[in-house]
């Protein structure tokens, strides 16, 4: 065998730590040693018989980074988390923008709110979730609406008209720019879909197609991020009773992986609201939540 044994280790462990080579790399020392005609082992094993004994560390005063698991909010029912931004709709000229601003429940995907303007502001984006709130009958303390750091989310009336309405505010993180993907996914599905136009003539011919768009949106589309259901019988009712589905749609819908939605929110707003990540929920067999 070609392992050392206990009584080689112990040798080369006291070489290593004699007062001749205390301060020397093991590699220094399998040289010295080669030079004088004596062979201990490979440097390699050097290393390991002084990691046998804790005595292998970086000797600069270097940071150790732990492991970051990267912060999420979970969503196990409607109503749990929003998610909120607003996109450019081209206008009839160049440099000329229309602003779409969309409110979406992220476990049903529901559009909860939208509104279009012909700028950003932080009064429109109040007006925005009051409304939503008020339309979802949402208590305090129910709700987190999740947003990016852009300056009608993170502006001081937004702030202060959520701790009014007891709802948890969330941001992404700094300089990351996948930490809102569900409004951005349905940013692209209603860019994507046929009849959008290349640009809108007025704000008038927008506010015209948006009442096409969102109706079809929550009621017709078949949603890949809940297992390609329908919103059907209300917004936040996921047609999946596993008792009486037929096979296909059972399996459909037991072996969807996103039934439970997560969304990447701040390390601080984590472990100050729940002191720790959070983990999945089991998958979701039936659902049938019918808004109130």
């Amino acid at each position: 065998m070609r392992a050392l044994s206990a009584a080689e280790r112990e040798a080369v462990h006291q070489t290593l730590n004699s007062e001749r080579f205390a301060d020397q790399a093991p590699r220094e020392v399998y040289a010295t040693l080669l030079d004088e005609g004596t062979y201990l082992c490979s440097p390699r094993t050097m290393y390991r018989v002084l990691s046998e004994h804790a005595e292998v560390r970086e000797r600069r005063d270097q940071l150790r980074h732990p492991a970051y698991a990267k912060p999420e909010l979970l969503a196990t029912g409607p109503n749990q988390v929003w998610s909120w931004d607003i996109t450019q709709l081209l206008g009839p000229m160049k440099w000329v923008y229309y602003y779409l601003y969309v409110m979406l429940d992220i476990f049903s995907r529901y559009v909860v709110g939208w509104l279009i303007a012909e700028r950003e502001s932080s009064s429109l984006a109040e007006l925005l979730i009051a409304e939503a709130c008020a339309k979802q009958h949402i208590a305090p303390d129910q709700l987190t609406i999740h947003a990016d750091n852009g300056g009608p989310m993170i502006a001081k009336p937004v702030t202060l008209l959520m701790a009014d309405l007891g709802v948890q505010p969330s941001h992404s993180r700094p300089h990351v720019s996948n930490d809102n993907p569900f409004s951005e996914a349905q940013f692209k599905t209603l860019k994507y879909q046929p009849d959008y136009p290349e640009r809108f003539g007025s704000p008038l011919d927008a506010r015209t197609w948006a009442p096409t768009f969102f109706p079809w949106y929550n009621d017709e589309h078949h949603h890949r991020g809940i297992g390609f259901l329908e919103l059907e019988r209300g917004p936040f009712a996921l047609v999946a009773v596993v008792a009486c589905a037929e096979p296909y749609h059972r399996a459909r819908v037991v072996e969807s992986p996103l039934l439970v939605a997560r969304c990447r929110v701040p390390a601080a707003l984590e472990l100050a609201k729940h002191g720790r990540r959070l983990r999945a929920a089991p998958r979701l067999l039936a659902a049938a939540c019918g808004r109130a």
